[in-house]
């Protein structure tokens, strides 16, 4: 992936079973090392993992409070929670769906857009140098491998669960 010559070597003689655990482990190494990054960069903020994701989605978007409950795997309880804690923190808000009075909506206030601009910016800091190891057409080309592992769905134009805007 890097263009390491030995790295290149070492995996073009394996088989597809080989690969596939080669690939499996550098994708939870890859994992391991992002969640660490930004567990970290939410405790200094006294946010947790699963606030920092929250943040992260509702960077450009405003989904039903039941669409991200869903989306991260949440019981409508524990997302009204995060969203209680967040909202007395003046971080995020709710309110009615334009389109649909009788559901609600969860978004970011401007506390809570300059908070989550920072947090770009430092997680942004923290991992661009290890990606800038890779030269411009082998980000581009990672990003072109990953998208269908992380929605599937969207990958083959279908409707999917995920909150976000398709591309």
């Amino acid at each position: 992936m890097v263009g390491n010559a030995n790295y290149v070597n070492y995996h073009c003689g394996m088989n597809s079973e080989d690969t596939l655990d080669a690939l499996i482990d550098a994708l939870v190494r890859s994992t391991f090392h992002v969640t660490g990054v930004l567990t970290r960069i939410g405790a200094e903020n006294d946010l947790s993992l699963t606030q920092l994701r929250v943040f992260g989605i509702l960077r450009d978007r405003r989904p039903r409070v039941t669409e991200l409950a869903a989306y991260l795997g949440l019981d409508k309880s524990t997302m009204s929670g995060l969203i209680d804690r967040a909202e007395r923190r003046g971080l995020l808000a709710r309110g009615k769906n334009p389109h649909d009075g009788r559901a609600v909506d969860v978004f970011l206030t401007p506390a809570g857009h300059e908070l989550t601009q920072r947090l770009y910016v430092e997680v942004r800091h923290t991992l661009a140098p290890e990606l800038g190891r890779l030269r411009p057409e082998q980000r581009t080309q990672l990003l072109g491998l990953l998208e269908p592992l992380l929605d599937p769905a969207r990958a083959r134009g279908e409707p999917t669960g995920d909150p976000r805007p398709g591309p």
